[in-house]
């Protein structure tokens, strides 16, 4: 039974005031019935897998965004994501929905921070109108637009309506640097990682993957006639290795077969770089890291853009000054201009720079590239846009928008978030933060726990009233973490010396191991510059970070951490047949859908619709799979099984899979145990699947793990099981160094280390080393200063 404690200051019945939900039975909600107060802020809490993103993001704003799509003609409404209708029964009181989520920005390698929140729009704007020498449009100043040179006819006018055509050459000018082509790096390759040149063709001298001479490329290259396949490389002349090296596209028939040739970089550069590094295959991926060196690109020396547009300056700062310019420097240098021709396009400018300082990301710069980003300085980005929008009445949703902020710029993003709700915006927010769930004007706590034992309303009120319920949320609100009487002794030091990466300050610091090291300071401090630059990829260390998992959209727990191999293996022993059976991918698979589950149907210019396979219904097998049993369960059973009720089916009788169960307990450990075996990933949180990464490398031989910070997502009440499974991980022998700013993580630390004294070039110094107690008994750090008021001290 709900516990609820209206306001009726906020709680009236009409429409106009309230979003009303009702039947929201999306994932693991249960018929959900609740009010929201528009132009209110509205936290909801819970324990992770809770319902609270099913009810806020999968209901309410998914439901605005499919009926605003289907304000548009069917033919735009094809060039859009298909959006399927939520499972719920009455939604009334919509309106608009902006999601601000913690999802990467594209990595776009032409993508910066000034390209995704158009300032530097505004700043080539600016340079095409005061800069000096003036170089022509505002397209002259960007990267992205190459420069054009061009003859054809123009029009004239000369004197009173008299026109006349002639010929003319013209420029379509843009600031594209022509050597590397706007990207800032040059790439060059290592030949002995292309191809073994004592070898020919035919004896397999390339040595690129998939460039075998039995496969397809292999055959061209060999059948193209540009070189005698039985000639070793190392004895080709000039003009046969620009043709196996460099030649541009050119048709040839090979083996009966017009097709078209091309030399190996062109082609390597299109199927391999032309994407994200960490999308490709691992081997591919490896390759490229062995072959192919990026340098700085000489001409424009990394600043991307042609000579011409950095020879135009303003006050003797060209555009690709203003852009390295750390933006607390840049806004202050807009606010010196005096330009009264410009002054609307100066004031709009300062205010985007100003609330990139007031939103804590003052450390940036414009040509910081955005994939580089982390997914809470991504949603902070994301909001820049909104802070100066005239837009009103609309619903902002927000998914932790505290995450990756140091306590200290926590009230500015409260500050933010009261701002967009005092302009007459409803403002929903997914928080775990106190501080953030302290400025609610109404409370929708969901639980009572995760996943199938989760999906109802707990409460609904103010602040005050959760604090007095009996709720999980409500309890532990006020919990506070206490200092560890003792801490543990060093057995011994990785040492980092000179780190100079990005804004480090040339720093030396030893990490002690055999222990919990804490890495803090304010968001922009050098933190993760330290640990990632200067330790990850030594021997022995495992870095486990929040970015994407890559996989299918069949990807799920299950086959991520190797569980399924013994779980097939069990019911194929159980039933006398093969564990390829027991996979939706091989043969197994039901014939209909290919083992999706759902089948997409394209509606031509109209959103295609994802419809559940009929004949699996959504099980993904086929029906005579479905009739092998393992301890009275299928496979489709176990899949839907969540994590806590599998490690206890693979513990005991017919079903005992001791491997199975090492895996499941390990997911429970890290908190994942309401997740099923069959979710799949690509609906996982950054923080989930941070948890997953770290359950499938416990065990494993590294001594060291760098955990990036792991209470992302997580409740209250699952912080203590977080720092219990820390702890025994150190116990175990291990040194485990997380980058936090939850205050529970640094008490609970045997060591700190905290960076700053403040973000960008304010930081990148070591302002304190040594106990969270000693840090506590004289704060002289902002760090230091939060976590002695958290613990009272």
């Amino acid at each position: 039974m709900a516990v609820s404690e209206h306001d009726p200051a906020v709680h009236v019945a009409d429409s106009h005031d309230v979003i009303r939900v009702q039947g929201a039975r999306e994932n693991n909600l249960k018929d959900v019935d609740v009010e929201i107060p528009k132009r209110r802020l509205t936290v909801f809490t819970g324990v992770s897998g809770s319902g609270k993103s099913s009810l806020v993001f999968g209901t309410i704003a998914a439901e605005s965004q499919r009926m605003i799509n289907e304000t548009y003609s069917a033919f735009v409404q094809g060039f859009m994501p298909a959006l399927a209708r939520p499972e719920v029964d009455v939604m009334e009181g919509l309106t608009t929905a902006i999601i601000v989520d913690q999802e990467r920005i594209g990595a776009n390698a032409r993508s910066t921070v000034g390209t995704v929140t158009d300032a530097n729009a505004m700043l080539r704007i600016l340079f095409s109108r005061l800069g000096d020498p003036p170089i022509g449009p505002p397209n002259a100043y960007s990267f992205n637009v190459p420069s054009v040179r061009a003859s054809g006819a123009i029009t004239v006018e000369r004197g009173s309506a008299k026109t006349k055509t002639e010929k003319a050459t013209f420029n379509r000018l843009g600031g594209m640097c022509p050597r590397c082509e706007g990207m800032g790096k040059v790439t060059d390759f290592d030949l002995t990682a292309l191809f073994d040149d004592s070898k020919s063709l035919n004896e397999d001298a390339l040595t690129i993957p998939n460039y075998s001479m039995d496969g397809w490329y292999g055959r061209i290259f060999r059948g193209c006639g540009f070189f005698d396949p039985d000639k070793p490389i190392g004895k080709y002349n000039k003009r046969e290795m620009h043709d196996l090296l460099y030649k541009e596209p050119t048709k040839v028939k090979v083996e009966g077969v017009n097709v078209t040739y091309e030399g190996l970089i062109p082609r390597i550069q299109k199927s391999m770089l032309s994407k994200d590094i960490e999308s490709v295959q691992p081997h591919i991926r490896a390759f490229v890291e062995r072959a192919i060196t990026f340098t700085t690109c000489p001409q424009c020396d990394g600043t991307r853009l042609a000579p011409e547009a950095r020879s135009s300056r303003i006050n003797g700062i060209n555009i690709a000054d203003a852009c390295a310019m750390q933006i607390t420097d840049l806004a202050a240098w807009i606010r010196d201009l005096d330009a009264p021709s410009v002054a609307p396009l100066l004031g709009k400018l300062r205010h985007a720079l100003e609330s990139f300082v007031e939103i804590g990301l003052g450390y940036l710069s414009l040509d910081r590239p955005s994939g580089t980003l982390s997914g809470g300085e991504a949603q902070r980005t994301k909001m820049i846009r909104h802070l100066g929008s005239s837009l009103t009445d609309v619903t902002y949703v927000f998914d932790e928008p505290t995450i990756g902020l140091h306590p200290h710029d926590i009230a500015r993003m409260n500050n933010l978030l009261l701002r967009l709700r005092d302009k007459g915006n409803t403002v929903l927010v997914v928080e775990h933060k106190p501080e953030a769930i302290a400025i609610a004007d109404h409370v929708i706590d969901l639980g009572p726990g995760a996943g199938t034992h989760g999906g109802t309303i707990c409460f609904e009120g103010t602040i005050d009233g959760l604090r007095a319920s009996d709720t999980l949320t409500g309890r532990h609100l006020d919990h506070r973490a206490t200092i560890k009487p003792t801490v543990r002794t060093a057995t011994g030091k990785l040492e980092i010396r000179g780190a100079s990466s990005h804004t480090l300050n040339d720093v030396d610091v030893d990490i002690p191991t055999g222990g919990l090291c804490a890495i803090t300071g304010v968001a922009g401090s050098g933190k993760s510059s330290l640990i990632h630059g200067s330790l990850a990829g030594r021997d022995g260390i495992i870095t486990i970070d929040q970015g994407a998992i890559k996989g299918s959209r069949r990807s799920n727990p299950a086959t991520y951490t190797g569980m399924l191999e013994p779980i097939r293996k069990a019911f194929a022993k159980a039933n006398g047949v093969k564990p390829a059976l027991f996979s939706a991918n091989s043969e197994g698979a039901c014939p209909t859908c290919n083992g999706a589950g759902v089948i997409f149907t394209d509606l031509a210019m109209m959103a295609g619709v994802a419809s559940t396979c009929e004949d699996c219904d959504g099980k993904r097998f086929q029906a005579a799979v479905l009739e092998y049993h393992l301890a009275g369960r299928n496979i489709a059973d176990v899949l839907a099984m969540p994590v806590a009720e599998a490690t206890e089916y693979f513990s005991t009788g017919d079903a005992r899979t001791p491997a199975a169960h090492t895996i499941l307990k390990r997911l429970s450990d890290v908190g994942l145990g309401y997740l099923t075996l069959g979710q799949p990933l690509t609906t996982l949180s950054g923080g989930e699947r941070q948890r997953l990464k770290l359950a499938t490398h416990m065990g494993g031989k590294g001594h060291t793990y760098i955990l990036d910070e792991p209470t992302t997502g997580l409740h209250l009440a699952d912080v203590d099981n977080l720092l219990a499974l820390l702890d025994r991980l150190v116990d175990s022998g291990k040194t485990v160094i997380v980058i936090e700013h939850h205050q529970a993580v640094m008490a609970h630390a045997d060591w700190i280390i905290d960076l700053g004294p403040g973000a960008g070039h304010d930081g990148g110094n070591i302002v304190y080393q040594g106990t969270p107690a000693d840090l506590i008994a004289s704060p002289s750090t902002l760090t230091g200063e939060h976590l002695a008021a958290y613990t009272g001290k």
